[in-house]
């Protein structure tokens, strides 16, 4: 994983952003409501603290998303080509962004640091060798690692009633996330 900026854009250009770090955690998330939503086998998703999160042109606007756990999803998408950009979710509210690996100028250089809900993959899709894999989600604390945990914490102890849970920072009790 990189440690220097990265910038992306929606389609047409009109949002631009930059990642001033690396991401606590990089998601491939094969679950069917990532398939769904982008209409694709998977999301890559850069887990960040929204204010690593720069907007450098444009202001997205704020998609309320139905999600299997039934509190739902904000999409930030460009207002002129509809491209998703991030994502946020109830229990990391607007301080932790899911930024989409593909709106970024070289996705490259941000593969998966993991794969979740293999459960649901296609099986055509063949997982790479070296890269964990789970069936559904995993156990932060082993997966994470110490400075990402940290950044976590940090987060954590700005807003300490909230629940921030890695997987799409809510759980639900068959823990399957939002």
């Amino acid at each position: 994983m990189t440690t220097e900026t990265l910038e992306g854009a929606c389609t047409c250009g009109a949002i631009r952003y930059r990642l001033t770090s690396a991401p606590m955690i990089v998601h491939c998330c094969h679950c069917s409501w990532c398939q769904r939503e982008t209409g694709s086998a998977f999301a890559v998703n850069a887990m960040i603290e929204t204010d690593r999160l720069q907007l450098l042109q444009g202001e997205p606007i704020m998609v309320d998303t139905p999600s299997e756990s039934g509190k739902g999803q904000q999409i930030a998408r460009c207002a002129q080509c509809h491209v998703a950009l991030w994502s946020h979710y109830p229990g990391g509210g607007k301080a932790v962004a899911f930024v989409r690996v593909g709106t970024l100028k070289e996705p490259w250089r941000l593969p998966p640091d993991i794969h979740i809900y293999t459960s649901t993959r296609q099986p055509w899709v063949t997982l790479p060798p070296g890269i964990p894999a789970v069936q559904e989600f995993y156990d932060i604390d082993q997966v994470w690692s110490p400075a990402s945990l940290k950044r976590r914490a940090a987060l954590r102890a700005a807003r300490p009633s909230s629940n921030l849970n890695a997987s799409r920072e809510g759980s639900r009790p068959s823990g399957r996330r939002d």
